[in-house]
């Protein structure tokens, strides 16, 4: 719980982040992707891109056995048929290529640059979108005031929470913009809340 103490106490604020910080506060962390290399983290939310948990976990250990102990610029050469056979479709081997080339000839501080420019530079690669963008920020960068209204887990975790059927813009604003500055964090506890099955009552 004390990773987030700060945050707790203004998400507290809010009846429904009150009930999931009681039941879940000390089953969530922001370090469980913590990664150095900055490709290999891109790469692997690639992976997780439009695929379940349980199915990305198990590729992306397949993915890190297949490219141990090799540099960026090895595991460019590494044929794409054998980066396809750990269970990578067509297109993200192309789009973690392509993230491997990114790093091999741009050198930006991704550490000491406000989100907006993180975002726009990430989304020039192709294969980066807003969500993999945004997802940096989180696990990468640990960002703490994140919501990404693209991920569906979260949005079907507001409308069980909060007990809405039909969730507009408006609303959804009104719900994140009370979390500030620890939209993250409210995130880790819906995301933690659908994948336990566990909600407010």
């Amino acid at each position: 719980m004390c990773e987030f103490r700060e945050a707790f106490e203004i998400l507290k604020k809010d009846k429904v982040m009150n009930s999931l910080i009681t039941k879940l506060g000390d089953q969530i962390t922001i370090q469980d992707r913590k990664e150095k290399n900055l490709a290999l983290a891109l790469s692997l939310l690639i992976i997780e891109q439009q695929v379940s948990f349980k199915a990305a976990n198990t590729i992306k250990e397949r993915f890190r056995k297949l490219i141990k102990k090799k540099t960026n610029r090895e595991v460019l050469k590494i044929d794409d048929e054998k980066l396809k056979s750990v269970g990578i479709t067509y297109k993200k081997v192309e789009y973690i290529k392509n993230v491997y080339t990114y790093f091999e000839n741009k050198k930006f501080d991704f550490y000491n640059k406000p989100k907006k420019e993180v975002i726009r530079e990430l989304t020039i690669i192709k294969g980066i979108g807003i969500w993999t963008a945004e997802m940096f920020l989180i696990f990468i960068l640990f960002e703490k005031d994140i919501f990404s209204k693209g991920d569906l887990a979260l949005i079907n975790s507001i409308k069980i929470n909060y007990k809405i059927d039909e969730l507009n813009e408006n609303d959804l604003k009104n719900i994140t913009e009370k979390w500030s500055p620890y939209k993250t964090i409210a995130s880790l506890l819906l995301w933690k809340s659908i994948e336990e099955k566990i909600f407010y009552d």
